[in-house]
């Protein structure tokens, strides 16, 4: 039996929904903004996971072009029945404002990695919707249901009613189950049928440091639901000496050796020598992580085990240990004619004219398009930040003719915040190295007057990025082999969902590459390799 360390998946991986089948553990999370949708990790021991599949991968099943910052896919549900794979996605498009307008979604899949089922629209009257099949053979659809009327809490209560799959569509009556408790902000709503009860777990107080994850039973589907006489099964708010923060949204699952788990979102605050510790706690830029813990029955209840704050280590079910193979290689040199899980590109799926394997095999091109302001069209592919101290770097060829046109590295949050280390053109130096940031809407080039002109005969620079915990920097080499930093310290915090514009976005940092091109010409870049690699 092994012991399991959390968070068990690192870096920008929220809401996790848990489902088992057999002897293999899946767990999908949210993605908002980047495309494709929803991660669905596997797993053989709850210990080590894999990323495995990326269900929602063509405009058909998800369009987000346009989508607000934070907004797309949020808190995916995933369960198995009758022999496939459901899923249910919410794409949300309005984040500001009195209104979220969120459309509801299933789709399906004999297998896990699979083609997944165009798919079958459901509802839009809130988020956060689950699937839950009785034991009769009857399938309910469960949401939080947003109340946009001034004055009134938004949060009006979780909404049940049945879906037919026969007709495709929910069918009968729509009866609000539960109107959470005095915590609000009721959401995340999972159904379970255990033993002569169903259970309903929500997610509670909002998705910072004061998130929980709540449980009511009823022997009734219908309820009416008593709340745990010890509610909130799972928080971090009233331990904020605990390193996992933010502990909620959850989900339940039982193993085939009869243990039962809860996987639950969490957040690690950078450490902040010196500052207060309650208010505020802090930033995380690896955003909202999965962690995992052991429960236990008591009186037809579950309980965390050690009580109900998360634990950075906990005993692992009786199951021998599964290591799979990495799902990223450190130094990916672009030699396979797909992309990477692990890599992704904003609202949309870039297509060959924007994204290339194959136009200079072994290079990534990237032919320019719109800003990394645009919430559009961005020639931007990236991977989650999953240390708090890594390196990424890559070699790019890039030869513009114009301040229109630039390529390179950047690490990125959202249209608002990012920093970028690109070439790009000047009318009297050339081919220039310049540095560009973005710190909520506010621009600023550190090297403006400075920028590092590029040798003629340079045809390939190499960009780095070093993350050391509270900073990072950047450096640059034209040969491979010299490196020189850059002498800027940019400061990791800016880049987690609790500066964003003071907090409340759902996200974490990236790091990738980028081409613009806003003369319209459509210049590329080729990116020859790009590496990851945490540091310890």
């Amino acid at each position: 039996m092994a012991t399991i360390q959390n968070p068990i998946l690192t870096g920008f991986n929220p809401d996790p929904s848990i489902c088992r089948v057999g002897e293999d553990y899946y767990i999908a999370v949210s993605t908002f903004e980047w495309f494709p949708g929803v991660g669905i990790y596997h797993s053989k021991d709850l210990k080590n996971w894999r990323l495995v599949s990326r269900p929602l991968n063509r405009l058909s099943q998800l369009n987000m072009m346009g989508n607000p910052n934070s907004g797309g896919i949020w808190a995916p549900q995933l369960s198995h029945a009758d022999g496939q794979f459901y899923l249910i996605y919410t794409d949300v498009k309005v984040t500001e404002g009195q209104w979220k307008d969120s459309h509801n979604y299933l789709t399906t899949c004999k297998t896990i990695d699979g083609e997944w089922a165009d798919p079958i629209y459901m509802n839009s009257s809130g988020f956060d919707p689950s699937l839950f099949h009785n034991d009769d053979g009857k399938k309910y659809f469960v949401n939080m249901v947003w109340d946009q009327r001034v004055g009134n809490h938004p949060f009006y209560g979780i909404v049940l009613q049945e879906y037919n799959h026969e007709e495709q569509k929910l069918v009968g009556k729509k009866e609000v189950i539960f109107k959470g408790t005095d915590i609000k902000l009721t959401e995340a709503p999972h159904l379970y049928k255990i033993n002569d009860y169903y259970y309903l777990l929500t997610a509670e107080g909002g998705t910072k440091y004061d998130h929980c994850a709540t449980i009511a039973r009823s022997k009734d589907l219908w309820g009416p639901y008593e709340v745990h006489p010890e509610n909130p099964l799972i928080t971090s708010f009233p331990y904020p000496r605990n390193p996992l923060q933010k502990a909620g949204h959850a989900s339940i699952v039982q193993t085939h050796t009869d243990e039962w788990f809860l996987v639950h979102l969490t957040g690690r605050p950078l450490s902040r020598e010196g500052q207060p510790l309650l208010d505020p706690r802090g930033y995380c830029p690896l955003g909202r992580e999965t962690a995992i813990q052991r429960l236990e029955w008591k009186n037809d209840w579950p309980y965390v085990v050690g009580g109900n704050q998360p634990s950075l280590e906990i005993e692992g079910p009786k199951i021998e240990e599964h290591v799979w193979e990495s799902d990223y290689p450190e130094k990916d040199d672009f030699d396979s004619e797909t992309l990477n899980l692990n890599f992704q590109s904003l609202r949309i799926p870039l297509g060959e004219d924007i994204v290339s394997l194959k136009d200079n095999p072994g290079h990534l091109r990237l032919y320019g398009r719109e800003s990394l302001t645009s919430k559009f069209t961005q020639a931007h592919v990236a991977r989650r930040w999953q240390h708090f101290n890594f390196t990424a770097e890559t070699k790019v060829a890039f030869q513009p003719e114009s301040f229109q046109q630039s390529a390179g590295l950047v690490n990125y949050y959202n249209t608002e915040n990012w920093t970028s280390l690109q070439i790009s053109w000047h009318e009297e130096k050339g081919r220039i190295l310049e540095l560009y940031t973005c710190d909520n809407f506010t621009f600023a080039q550190p090297l403006s007057g400075n920028e590092i002109v590029i040798p003629e005969d340079v045809e390939y620079v190499y960009l780095r990025v070093d993350v050391k915990t509270a900073i990072y920097n950047y450096s640059y080499s034209f040969d491979g082999e010299n490196w020189t930093e850059i002498p800027i310290d940019f400061e990791s915090h800016k880049l987690s969902d609790d500066y964003i514009q003071g907090g409340g976005f759902f996200t974490g940092a990236f790091v990738g590459m980028q081409c613009q091109d806003t003369s319209g010409e459509k210049k590329f870049a080729d990116f020859d390799y790009f590496i990851y690699k945490a540091q310890n």
